[in-house]
This record gives C-alpha cells, sequence and structure tokens, in this order.
C-alpha cells in the first residue's frame, strides 16, 4: 500500500521519485505528513522546490521531522524554508480534520 491518490502517469521521473520517497520513509506518521504534502503540491512545485523537498527527504531523519512538527525541537535553519513553511502550513488546521 501506497498510500498515494494520485495517478503517477503524469509526473517526470524526478517528481515520481520524490513522490514515492515521501510515502515510503519507514514511519508511517512521516508517510502520512510527508506523502499526503507531495500528492497535493508534486506537481506544481518549481524545480527550485522540488530540489529543496529532495533535499529534505534525504538529509532529515523521519525523528528528527517528527520532533520538528510537533514542536518537540526547533528546526535546523539549513532547513527552514519556503517548502518547510508550506508542508507545515498544509498541516496545521483550525478545526476538526475530518477524514
Amino acid at each position: 500500500m501506497t498510500g498515494t491518490t494520485i495517478s503517477t502517469a503524469d509526473l517526470d521521473p524526478r517528481r515520481r521519485k520524490a513522490l514515492f520517497r515521501a510515502w515510503h520513509r519507514g514511519m508511517r506518521e512521516m508517510d502520512l505528513l510527508l506523502g499526503q504534502f507531495a500528492d497535493a503540491k508534486i506537481a506544481g512545485m518549481s524545480e527550485a522546490d522540488l530540489t529543496t523537498f529532495e533535499i529534505l527527504l534525504d538529509a532529515v531523519a523521519d525523528r528528527d521531522l517528527l520532533a520538528w512538527f510537533t514542536g518537540e525541537k526547533p528546526i535546523e535553519a539549513a532547513h527552514d524554508t519556503n517548502v518547510w513553511t508550506a508542508l507545515v502550513a498544509f498541516h496545521k488546521h483550525d478545526g476538526p480534520i475530518h477524514v
């Protein structure tokens, strides 16, 4: 089960690879956080934002990402980017979450 809800047919190989990696992290919580964001945003990401997203996928361990999401640890300055801001905003909810 990949979790993704989009077709990869129209995505270039680089975006398909990033989408796959976002959904296959090793920690289900991170699969959901990164994968859902990738489903919604990957097709429209600029090349620069895609590079930043790929760096986040490659360079940061799941436990660190989760600690940043939960506020347990501050985000490292090198990863405090527009992509991170968009990722956090994508998962911010002011009311109940309906599945």
